[in-house]
């Protein structure tokens, strides 16, 4: 599976200290495991997956979207759900 890795995301993975990192790479390797583990979006998200999980016990969602005919993992965005939906709506 190809894991594309978006400028938002990474600027968002930039801002963690090395243990938050570790807990993320866990999360994308869930979510390459099982691309349906995260909750479809409808509307203006429709196609776009979130995955909620925790980091010191803060909610974070990491947004991406599954093309399966390609098998392609793309990594959108990262981060609490303060403004989340907003700024990734803006993002696409």
């Amino acid at each position: 599976m190809k894991i594309i890795i978006t400028n938002t995301f990474e600027k968002a993975t930039k801002k963690l200290h090395r243990k938050q990192v570790k807990e993320v790479e866990d999360a994308i390797e869930t979510i390459a495991k099982n691309p349906m583990v995260g909750e479809a979006k409808k509307g203006d998200l429709a196609g776009v997956q979130v995955y909620k999980f925790r980091i010191d016990n803060q909610l974070i969602l990491l947004a991406y979207i599954y093309d399966d005919v390609e098998r392609e993992l793309t990594l959108l965005s990262l981060g609490s759900h303060e403004n989340f939906y907003r700024d990734l709506k803006k993002n696409l």
